[in-house]
């Protein structure tokens, strides 16, 4: 649906200027104007978290869901023969909610906290200040992207990151693929439309059918897991999404806790898309690593002791307290289809010498075309 005049924006008129000048463009580049211009970009120029912004993420909902992250990757370090020093990072760390709770349950095993040192990938001046009010005596270092972490073992996490960057879409339209694009429509509205030239995409699908590739993702993806081949260490993602289901239209905006139109309102809304957890599998297998899960985030975060954690809090709590703790319990593990501990999904990419990670059932190696299974 084109957006109306009075639903526009700064951006939005910048945005027509230059698809009158060049013609349209992909919805990748759309996504990354909307998002990182660096004058009206959403994530450049606010902090969209909590209530009083357009969503709320798990690490904000519950203290519990940082901490367990935080023990985790404890774990983890000790799996990988507690190298020291290692390399703690975050993608996309939001205020610095969860790596500050990761860190004060690392505390619990004193060795592993004195030999990681926390790295931030993060591109938004907004919110590297308010992660570094989070976490001034952790003395983090920020990246503007993967290829300037350091050398070394790492460890990677990565909670609802994949999901905000760009990526092209594909529509099957008389028997051929055609990349989706945003131009204008008669009157000077941004609309969705199709490229005139089809596309050498291999599959075969039903007319209408929409495929995503997530172009900035992967070289991403690939990125950590050359890295974790290399020197060892494992990455967590964290994301709504799904596990190979293929195709369909998943981009999206959110505004005010809702859904709104993604060509409304340039730069003032958040755009995301579902991820395909296998992608990232395929991925991590291409670089030589092993891929752990995929699992949803409810029945992942009971299998790292959700359920023990929320009861122990409760046991020190008031009343009100308590009731706090049961429904961001309930929220982060509810298995509704639409809620998010179904909807969320939790994939690792790990050192083909690592064994399962906490929380994983399941391993496909660098040489396996399909996820082995495990006892538990």
């Amino acid at each position: 649906m084109p957006a109306s005049p009075d639903e526009d924006s700064p951006l939005g008129a910048r945005l027509r200027d230059l698809i009158r000048l060049e013609g349209p463009i992909g919805v990748d580049r759309y996504m990354a104007i909307c998002l990182g211009d660096p004058q009206h970009g959403y994530y450049t120029t606010r902090d969209p978290f909590g209530a009083a912004g357009d969503f709320v993420t798990a690490p904000e909902i519950s203290q519990m869901f940082g901490e367990l992250i935080g023990l985790w990757a404890a774990e983890v370090w000790l799996q990988m023969g507690s190298p020291a020093p290692v390399v703690m990072v975050e993608l996309g760390p939001g205020r610095g909610t969860l790596m500050a709770d990761a860190l004060r349950a690392a505390r619990a095993l004193p060795a592993f906290r004195q030999a990681l040192s926390v790295h931030l990938v993060e591109t938004s001046p907004v919110l590297r200040q308010a992660q570094g009010r989070a976490l001034a005596d952790a003395d983090p270092t920020w990246h503007d992207a993967t290829g300037t972490l350091p050398d070394g073992p790492i460890i990677v996490i990565a909670n609802e990151f994949l999901d905000a960057l760009p990526i092209r879409q594909f529509v099957r339209k008389d028997g051929a693929w055609r990349e989706r694009l945003v131009g204008l429509d008669p009157d000077g509205r941004l609309a969705f439309g199709l490229a005139p030239d089809p596309e050498p995409l291999a599959g075969a699908a039903p007319e209408g059918t929409v495929r995503e590739v997530p172009v900035a993702a992967l070289p991403i993806v690939r990125d950590i897991a050359r890295r974790i081949a290399a020197t060892g260490g494992a990455a967590l993602f964290i994301d709504y999404g799904h596990d190979g289901a293929g195709y369909g239209d998943t981009l999206q905006a959110l505004r005010a806790h809702g859904f709104a139109d993604p060509l409304a309102r340039p730069g003032s809304q958040d755009l995301t898309v579902h991820v395909d957890f296998a992608i990232l599998r395929e991925a991590a297998r291409a670089e030589a690593c092993a891929y752990q899960g995929t699992v949803s985030q409810g029945e992942w975060l009971l299998r790292l002791g959700l359920g023990q954690r929320a009861a122990a809090l409760s046991a020190r709590a008031d009343p009100g307290q308590a009731a706090r703790i049961a429904a961001a319990f309930d929220r982060l593990t509810a298995g509704g289809a639409t809620a998010m501990g179904r909807l969320f999904k939790v994939g690792a990419i790990a050192n083909p010498a690592l064994p399962l990670l906490p929380g994983f059932d399941t391993f496909a190696p660098p040489d396996s075309p399909a996820p082995v299974e495990q006892a538990p």
